[in-house]
């Protein structure tokens, strides 16, 4: 199942201008006037991994499979969203069924594109999307704590659990906090499971600069904007060079982002940004039919790797070849590893690292 990101933001910010350009498609209205997505549009893109490339080649692979992304654009916040502002909170559920929150947040200046509240504020506009959020939130909980609480008095486990991890969530949010700030017991953790807080997901933000900003945006500075932390995750990106990159070949590309002095596209920084905020780790499997990318959490361990592929390989498991993916590549595949020592027989409790590849054994 691909990873999936929600873009959020207030209306005309780039936000739809920039899921046309990741998914190289024009699924998203990108029009200069509030609301101009109504449904959200969901697109998957192929996160590019030279490694990947480079071991499906080792490997003589006739078909290269990578890691994907989902993109979800939903429809653009505004203040009162969550009491049924604007187009209200019907679609906030949209985010609910997404990994992390990317919050697309409008720096650069254009007169011709309207802004919703009338003047360029990163700062504001981030604060009324959390607030819309945790409101929302807030909702969810009113609805379901008085119940819960009732429920409590049977004494029963469970239901004390609920109870305390709702009055606990409600007070967080009624202090204008994201429930992930919540401190809760393990029992409590799987309300956060079962109902999908809006502001337990991670958070990451999306500075949409203009083209001639990019290449000096001073992160800092705009952390300091926006009242980040040292550990949020800001990412710069241009939708307009995005756009731009979308048309072009992935030589042309390469070139026009050497001429733009930028080291990666955004995708990739949003692509990388998403891995850090989730935890997330990445190996490779590699023969003549396929190779292939598979996302894991960074502490699985190798029957957790195995059972991504599929559920009967972790159920099953035996043993995992492992190698580094340079050793792969530079000792020509498994053949070249064995012989000189560099392919282990790894068991049930290895833990696996970034970048390696794999071939597991398991009873059918």
């Amino acid at each position: 199942m691909s990873l999936q990101i929600a873009l959020v933001g207030l209306p005309n910010v780039g936000k739809s201008t920039l899921f046309n350009a990741l998914t190289k498609s024009n699924a998203a209205a990108a029009e200069n006037f509030p609301f101009c997505t109504i449904d959200p549009n969901v697109g998957i893109v192929a996160l590019e991994d030279e490694r990947l490339n480079k071991i499906a080649d080792t490997a003589g692979s006739k078909k290269i499979i990578p890691e994907t992304i989902e993109f979800v654009d939903v429809a653009g916040l505004v203040k009162g969203a969550s009491a049924g502002e604007g187009l209200g909170n019907q679609f906030l559920s949209h985010i609910r069924q997404c990994d992390a929150v990317a919050l697309v947040l409008r720096f650069f200046e254009d007169g011709n594109i309207t802004h919703v509240s009338g003047t360029i504020d990163p700062a504001s506009d981030r604060e009324v999307i959390e607030t819309e959020l945790i409101l929302a939130d807030l909702q969810t909980v009113e609805k379901m704590v008085e119940k819960a609480i009732r429920n409590a008095k049977s004494g029963e486990k469970d239901a004390v659990s609920r109870a305390s991890a709702l009055k606990k969530l409600q007070k967080i949010l009624s202090e204008g906090k994201r429930a992930s700030e919540a401190e809760l017991t393990e029992d409590e953790e799987i309300l956060f499971k079962e109902i999908q807080f809006l502001t337990s997901k991670p958070f990451l933000y999306v500075a949409n600069v203009s083209e001639n900003e990019i290449g000096d945006f001073d992160e800092n500075a705009a952390k300091l904007t926006l009242g980040l932390s040292d550990s949020d995750e800001l990412i710069a990106i241009s939708a307009k060079i995005e756009s731009e990159l979308s048309g072009l070949s992935d030589e042309e590309a390469q070139e026009f982002l050497i001429d733009m002095g930028l080291e990666t596209s955004g995708l990739q920084k949003l692509a990388h940004a998403a891995h850090q905020i989730l935890g997330l780790s990445r190996y490779f499997t590699a023969g003549e039919q396929e190779a292939r990318a598979w996302t894991i959490p960074k502490d699985a361990t190798a029957p957790q790797a195995a059972g991504v592929i599929h559920t009967d390989f972790e159920k099953g498991f035996i043993r995992a070849d492992v190698a580094g993916w340079r050793d792969f590549i530079e000792n020509k595949g498994w053949h070249g590893c064995r012989e000189k020592g560099l392919a282990r027989s790894e068991g049930k409790d290895y833990v696996m690292k970034d970048g390696e590849v794999c071939l597991f054994k398991f009873n059918v």
